[in-house]
């Protein structure tokens, strides 16, 4: 997502998969699911009813049947790991910034067409209005 913030910075925010496996042992199997419904215009939704169902990820059919999915489809992607390299690359950058947990936010502002300064948040934070 990329926003303009008054004329001369530019803001942008990207959403990461950082499946944190040391707390749950099907979280990257999750990370997958919530890409594969993605395919199908459903990631957050995925994502937030995963997030909500911690206890009862498996079977995964039946969330990808809640959403209006077409399951068959879902059940292909979750089983071939289509999302697997990409979701490990979105791991292995999460590591190189130094993030170890999650929500983590990494804020990139620029003027454009100028160097950007960039800041590496880690937990949530409130927000203060500017």
């Amino acid at each position: 997502m990329r926003c303009v913030v008054g004329a001369w910075w530019i803001v942008e925010r990207t959403a990461n998969d950082m499946p944190l496996e040391s707390i749950h042992k099907l979280a990257f199997k999750a990370a997958e699911a919530a890409n594969c419904a993605g395919e199908q215009g459903k990631y957050w939704e995925m994502h937030g009813r995963l997030f909500a169902n911690q206890q009862a990820f498996e079977p995964w059919a039946p969330h990808a049947e809640a959403l209006g999915l077409d399951v068959a489809r879902f059940e292909t992607c979750l089983s071939t790991g289509k999302y697997a390299d990409e979701i490990r690359r979105d791991m292995a950058q999460a590591a190189t910034a130094g993030v170890t947990g999650t929500p983590a936010f990494r804020r990139t502002a620029r003027r454009t067409g100028g160097a950007g300064e960039e800041v590496t948040r880690r937990g949530a934070r409130p927000v203060a209005p500017t």
